[in-house]
């Protein structure tokens, strides 16, 4: 399992993402789930990837082999749109399917994959899509300003009540981190290293990657502070009425 978050701002994009894919009393693995295609002033994609490991790491394989092949079949690097751009990721998927679905479903394998693909082309403005195992995708609206794949359930109540389109990129990276810490307390399934990404409305590259561990000094703090500030506001709530309306 594994938990990522991509956001779309007024101001550009934040993409968050944990590394860990399978947790056990004696196994734990790490991959990273976020990639980066970029070509600074012209345009700027990140992917983020959840799901069953074989078959995301296949369709990252065939993005790549795309790439590298040249030609002018669509590619993430020569699409003029970043529907488009979401149209090769979903094409890939479903190449993948026809190779290994068949064969995964002999073995009681569910062919289980989500991703998300957002990110700028030159001439149009931020866009981001969460992208189905079935190659099918949605694009994030004014009304929806934000995507998450994985273990999205524990860290979704504080985007819903934090972020708007209107926030800050700083303000988004801050509420991303907050909830995965949320996500990494609750479930063991996801854990650090993170990788964060932010991209700048119309600066076409990335504005900043960060890989985030255990010695990360902000993050550590912000977990800790996060936590007692949540521990001071149950405090300050007024007990329920109908403990007392008896006595």
């Amino acid at each position: 399992m594994t938990y990522c978050v991509g956001m779309l701002l007024d101001t550009g994009l934040v993409f968050l993402s944990d590394s860990r894919t399978s947790a056990g009393v004696d196994q734990i693995g790490t991959f990273r789930k976020t990639t980066v295609f970029e070509q600074p002033g012209e345009r700027v994609l990140v992917l983020q990837t959840s799901g069953n490991l074989a078959v995301s790491q296949s369709v990252m394989s065939i993005l790549r082999e795309r790439l590298q092949s040249g030609g002018e079949s669509p590619n993430l690097m020569n699409v003029h749109s970043m529907f488009d751009a979401a149209r090769c990721v979903g094409d890939a998927l479903r190449e993948v399917h026809r190779h290994d679905a068949e064969a995964l479903r002999s073995f009681a394998v569910e062919f289980n994959t989500a991703l998300v693909l957002g990110g700028q082309i030159a001439g149009e403005t931020p866009r981001l899509f969460s992208i189905y195992a079935a190659g099918n995708f949605i694009e994030a609206t004014p009304d929806n300003t934000y995507f998450q794949i994985g273990e999205s359930k524990y860290g979704k109540p504080i985007i819903d009540r934090v972020i708007r389109r209107s926030s800050s990129l700083n303000q988004a990276a801050k509420c991303a981190l907050i909830s995965m810490d949320s996500t990494i307390r609750s479930n063991l399934s996801v854990g650090l290293p993170l990788d964060l990404v932010m991209i700048r409305r119309d600066q076409l590259r990335v504005a900043r990657h960060v890989t985030i561990g255990d010695d990360n000094a902000y993050f550590s703090g912000i977990r800790a502070t996060w936590s007692e500030a949540l521990r001071h506001a149950f405090a300050q709530l007024p007990e329920p009425d109908w403990l007392t309306a008896g006595a």
